[in-house]
C-alpha cells in the first residue's frame, strides 16, 4: 500500500505471560526465553515479573505491514517459548491460581519490589502500548489532553481479563483495575503545558510515588525513549490482528487530535472523577456493555460509542489508508467478540479452565502459523 509522507508512524510493543503448557499456571522463565529468542535474533524485554516477556515491532507507516510483523513476532517468540516447556499467552491477567509472582533479577525491578512491596509481588499484568509519532514532546501533551477522553473506549474494546485465579471477575478488564494500584497509573491530568507535565512528574519523582521517569505509568504519556506519544490504556488484545485495529484505530485518533492542534481546537478538559467513571464501565462491561459519552454526559452502549469514534475518526483513517481495515475490523471484533467475552464463553461451556486456556492459546495465534 503507498502511504502518504505526511501519515505518522506507528509501532507496537505487546506484553505476553509465560506459563505452564498443562496447568496454565504463570511459568518464571522469561530469562531463559529471552536468551533463546536472542539466539534466534529477537531482542524480548524483560518485564517486572519473571513470568512476562515483550516484544517490541519496527516503526511502520503500513497497518498491513505491522500486522504481519506481529504475528511472525507471536509465532517465533511462541516457538523460543516451547524450547522450555512453556506456552506463551496473550492474556492480560493469570488465568490460573498462581504459585506467585517472582520479580525479575536485574537492580531495577529489584528495587522497585523493595520500594513497592506487594503491588510489585502481585503484577503478572499484560497490557498493549501503541507508539505513534508526534513532532516533539510539548505537542506530546497536547495530543495527551485530545485523546483522554477516547481512552475509556479503547480500554472496552480490548478487554482479555475476565477470568483470574480460576475465576471470573466480574470484570472485562481486571488487569484496568489492578493496574490503577500504582500511584502513577491510569488516567493522566490534563496538561497546560510540558513544564505542567515536567513539574507533577519531578514532585511524584521526589515524594518516592515514582524512582524514575519510565514509571510514569499514566496511560498516555510521551515518550521517553523515543519521538512519540505512547498510548498504554488497554489490554494486551487477544489476537494479532486485533492489536493491529488497536494500532490503527490509535493512529487515527492521534492524526485527528493533530489536526485539532494545527486548528488551535482546544481539548476538552474532562474532569479526572468523569474520566475514572468511564474507565470504570469500560473495565466492568467491556464492549458488550454501557459506557459514558464524555462529551454529551449520556449513557451509551460501548459498541455505539465505538461507531462513533470511528465516524469521528474517519478523515484521518482515510487519510492513513486505515479506513477499510478498521471499519472491517470492528465489524468482525464486534460480531465475534473480544478476549474477556471469549473467555467467558469458554468458561460457561464446562465450568473448566482448561477450555479457557485453550481458547487463550488458540487466539494468541490465531493467523500467526
Amino acid at each position: 500500500m503507498q502511504v502518504p509522507a505526511h501519515v505518522p508512524t506507528v509501532g507496537v510493543e505487546e506484553e505476553f505471560l509465560l506459563t505452564d503448557p498443562g496447568s496454565g499456571a504463570p511459568a518464571p522463565k522469561n530469562t531463559l526465553v529471552a536468551a533463546t529468542a536472542k539466539r534466534a535474533g529477537i531482542d524480548l524485554q524483560l518485564e517486572l515479573t519473571s513470568c512476562q516477556v515483550e516484544t517490541r515491532s519496527a516503526v511502520h507507516s503500513d497497518i498491513g505491514a505491522l500486522l504481519a510483523e506481529l504475528r511472525t513476532s507471536r509465532r517465533r517468540v511462541a516457538e523460543c517459548a516451547a524450547e522450555h516447556d512453556t506456552r506463551l499467552l496473550a492474556v492480560a491477567v493469570p488465568p490460573t491460581v498462581p504459585e506467585g509472582y517472582p520479580v525479575t533479577d536485574t537492580p531495577r525491578y529489584q528495587r522497585i519490589a523493595h520500594s513497592f512491596g506487594m503491588i510489585a509481588h502481585e503484577q503478572g499484568l499484560c497490557g498493549c502500548h501503541v507508539h505513534v509519532a508526534v513532532p516533539d514532546r510539548e505537542i506530546a501533551i497536547l495530543v495527551s489532553n485530545h485523546v483522554r477522553p477516547r481512552l475509556p473506549v479503547l480500554l472496552a474494546l480490548t478487554a482479555n481479563s475476565s477470568i483470574y485465579r480460576g475465576s471470573e471477575t466480574g470484570y472485562a478488564s481486571w488487569r484496568s483495575i489492578l493496574w490503577r494500584r500504582w500511584p502513577s497509573a491510569g488516567p493522566p491530568p490534563y496538561f497546560t503545558s510540558l513544564r505542567d507535565y515536567e513539574s507533577i512528574v519531578a514532585m511524584m519523582r521526589s515524594s518516592g510515588s515514582i524512582l524514575d521517569n519510565k514509571m510514569v505509568y499514566w496511560d498516555i504519556r510521551p515518550s521517553e525513549t523515543f519521538p512519540t506519544v505512547e498510548i498504554r490504556v488497554s489490554d494486551v488484545p487477544a489476537t494479532a490482528t486485533e492489536s493491529a485495529l488497536l494500532a490503527a484505530l490509535i493512529r487515527g485518533i492521534v492524526s485527528t487530535a493533530l489536526d485539532a492542534i494545527a486548528q488551535d481546537v482546544p481539548a476538552l478538559a474532562v474532569p479526572g472523577e468523569v474520566l475514572r467513571a468511564a474507565y470504570w464501565n469500560a473495565a466492568r462491561f467491556g464492549l458488550d456493555g454501557n459506557g459514558l459519552d464524555l462529551v454529551a454526559g449520556r449513557v451509551v452502549p460501548h459498541q455505539d460509542l465505538l461507531a462513533e469514534l470511528v465516524d469521528d475518526i474517519a478523515p484521518a483513517l482515510h487519510r492513513c489508508g486505515d479506513y477499510s481495515f478498521v471499519a472491517d475490523g470492528v465489524e468482525a471484533l464486534v460480531e465475534r467478540g473480544n478476549g474477556a467475552r471469549r473467555q467467558l464463553a469458554a468458561m460457561h461451556r464446562r465450568c473448566e479452565i482448561a477450555d479457557v486456556i485453550s481458547e487463550l492459546a488458540d487466539a494468541t495465534l490465531d493467523g500467526c502459523r
